[in-house]
C-alpha cells in the first residue's frame, strides 16, 4: 500500500516539478504570448522552408541552386549583422519584431500567389529569398536576446530552450504537413499557410504588458556595429563557443542543402520522405531542449560534449543503410545539434552584460547564419561530387575538429550558470 500511495504521489507533484523546471518560464505572462504564438508561426515558417528547398529543387534538379538559395537567405547577415545587433540592443526589441514579422508575412504571401498563379520563376524566387535575409539581420538578434527582455538572467537557460523547443516543434510538425502538402497540391499553399501563421506571433507580441517587462540597461553612448565583435574577441570562452559555431554552421548544419539529395538520390524518395527525414531530426531536437530546460546549469564542457555527439550522429546518418535506419539517426542528430546551439546561445548571454545582447547575438548570427553561403555552395557541391552520404561525413569530421580547437577555453568553463530558485517574475501575470 505504501508503495501505491507513494507512486499516487508521485503521480501528482510530476506536473508541479516540470512546472518548476522544465516550464518554469511559461509562468510569466509575457513569454507565454510569445511562447504560444511563436510555435504557430514556427510551423508555418518550417513549412515554407520545405516547400521553398522542393520549389528550387524542382525548377534546377541541382544541389548547387539549392545552396544559392541558401546563400541568399542567410548572406545578408555576413554583411549587415552588426547593425542589426545594434538596433536591438538600442530600440523596444518588441516593436522591431512587430515589424520584422509583419513584414515575414507579406513576403510569404507574395511567394504563395507567384506559386499559385503560375508566375514563379528561378530568379524571383531567389528575389524574394534574399529579401527574407535582409529582414532576418534585424529579426534574428532582436528575436534572440528578446529572452532578456521577458525572463529573469537566472531562467535564460530555460528559456532559450523553450525557444528551442519551439524551433523544433515547428521542425517535426512543419515538414510532415508540407511533404503531404506538396505531394497532393503543391507547394504554393504551404506559402499560403506560413503567411497566415505569421498573425499569432504578431497577435501575441500586441497583448503583452510593456510594464511588466523586465528592466535592462540600455547602451549608453553611441553603439558601434563592431562593439559586438570586439567583446567577444576579447573572451577566450566567448571565442571557443563562435569557434564551435563557425565551423559546425559551414559544414554541419546545412541540413536544406543535403537532406532533399539524400532524400532523392539516396533513398529514392519524393517531397515526403524529405519531410520525414526533417520531421525525424525535429522529433530529436524537441526531447533535446526539454532535455536541457529542465537542466539547472549551462557550462562549455557540455557545449563540447554536444560538438562530439553531434559529429558522431552526422557519421551514423551517412552511413545508414536504409532510409529507416537514417530517420532514427536523425533522431540523435536533432538532440546533439539542438545541445550544441542552446548551449551557445545561453553562454553568449551569460558571459556579455544585459545591454550588450543583442550585439553579441548579432555576433552569433553573423557567424551561424552567416556562415551558410559559403557553407552551402561547397557542401552542395561535395554532394554533387562524391554523393549525399559524403555530406553528412564531411559534417562529421569537422565537428570533431571544432571541438578539438575549442577545448582549450571552454574544458575550463566549468559552471557558467546555476539555477538555485524558479523565477518568480511571473507570479503577477
Amino acid at each position: 500500500m505504501k508503495a501505491l500511495r507513494s507512486a499516487a504521489r508521485t503521480a501528482r507533484e510530476t506536473p508541479r516539478r516540470l512546472a518548476d523546471t522544465t516550464f518554469r518560464s511559461l509562468r510569466v505572462r509575457n513569454y507565454r504570448l510569445f511562447f504560444i504564438g511563436n510555435t504557430v508561426s514556427v510551423i508555418g515558417t518550417w513549412m515554407q522552408r520545405v516547400a521553398q528547398d522542393w520549389l528550387v529543387y524542382s525548377i534546377t534538379g541541382d544541389g548547387v541552386a539549392l545552396g544559392i538559395s541558401a546563400a541568399l537567405q542567410f548572406g545578408p547577415m555576413l554583411l549587415f549583422s552588426t547593425v542589426g545587433g545594434g538596433i536591438a540592443d538600442r530600440f523596444d526589441r518588441r516593436r522591431v519584431m512587430i515589424g520584422t514579422q509583419i513584414v515575414q508575412a507579406l513576403l510569404a504571401l507574395a511567394l504563395g500567389l507567384l506559386v499559385v498563379t503560375g508566375a514563379e520563376t528561378l530568379t524571383l524566387v531567389y528575389a524574394v529569398t534574399l529579401l527574407l535575409g535582409l529582414v532576418s539581420v534585424v529579426d534574428f538578434p532582436a528575436r534572440q536576446s528578446f529572452v532578456g527582455d521577458v525572463v529573469p538572467r537566472t531562467d535564460y537557460v530555460n528559456a532559450q530552450s523553450l525557444n528551442s523547443t519551439i524551433h523544433n516543434a515547428g521542425r517535426l510538425i512543419g515538414p510532415a504537413i508540407a511533404g503531404v502538402l506538396i505531394a497532393v497540391a503543391g507547394v504554393g499553399p504551404a506559402f499560403l499557410i506560413n503567411a497566415a501563421s505569421f498573425a499569432a506571433v504578431i497577435a501575441g507580441l500586441v497583448k503583452m504588458r510593456p510594464g511588466e517587462m523586465v528592466t535592462r540597461a540600455r547602451p549608453k553612448g553611441r553603439v558601434k556595429a563592431l562593439d559586438g565583435v570586439r567583446f567577444v574577441l576579447a573572451d577566450p570562452r566567448l571565442r571557443g563557443c563562435m569557434i564551435i559555431i563557425l565551423i559546425v554552421g559551414l559544414f554541419g548544419q546545412n541540413f536544406r542543402v543535403v537532406l532533399p539529395l539524400l532524400s532523392s538520390e539516396t533513398f529514392h524518395g519524393g517531397p515526403e520522405r524529405y519531410g520525414y527525414l526533417t520531421a525525424s531530426m525535429g522529433l530529436g531536437a524537441v526531447a533535446g531542449a526539454l532535455w536541457v530546460a529542465s537542466r539547472d546549469s549551462m557550462n562549455g564542457r557540455f557545449m563540447l560534449l554536444g560538438t562530439f555527439a553531434l559529429a558522431g550522429t552526422n557519421l551514423l546518418v551517412g552511413l545508414a543503410p536504409s532510409v529507416y535506419v537514417a530517420y532514427l539517426a536523425m533522431v540523435g542528430l536533432g538532440f546533439a545539434n539542438i545541445c550544441v546551439n542552446t548551449a551557445g546561445r545561453v553562454l553568449l548571454m551569460l558571459h556579455s552584460p544585459e545591454e550588450m545582447h543583442g550585439r553579441v547575438l548579432a555576433v552569433h548570427g553573423f557567424v551561424f547564419v552567416g556562415s551558410t553561403p559559403f557553407g552551402g555552395p561547397l557542401l552542395g557541391w561535395v554532394c554533387e561530387a562524391l554523393g549525399p552520404r559524403a555530406g553528412m561525413e564531411v559534417a562529421a569530421g569537422t565537428a570533431v575538429v571544432a571541438a578539438a580547437l575549442a577545448a582549450p577555453a571552454l574544458f575550463r568553463d566549468r559552471v557558467a550558470v546555476r539555477e538555485v530558485q524558479p523565477s518568480l517574475a511571473g507570479e503577477s501575470g
